[in-house]
């Protein structure tokens, strides 16, 4: 549960844009949307071998 204390006097808009950022820090809405379909392992791990090589040849343009 995401708990925002509120100062005497303080704008609710404050308090809500508080309460927005902490909740995007949980991750929850990235893990629901993750959960939505499933992929298979092989394809997870094709995913992030592609990933790999594509930061590993933007690390090598910069040199």
């Amino acid at each position: 549960m995401i708990i925002v204390p509120v100062k005497e006097g303080e704008n609710i808009e404050r308090a809500l844009k508080k309460f927005k950022r902490k909740y995007e820090k949980t991750g929850i809405v990235k893990e629901l949307r993750r959960r939505q379909q499933f992929d298979k392992p092989s394809v997870l791990k094709r995913l992030a071998m592609e990933h790999a090589i594509y930061v590993q040849k933007l690390h090598r343009e910069e040199i």
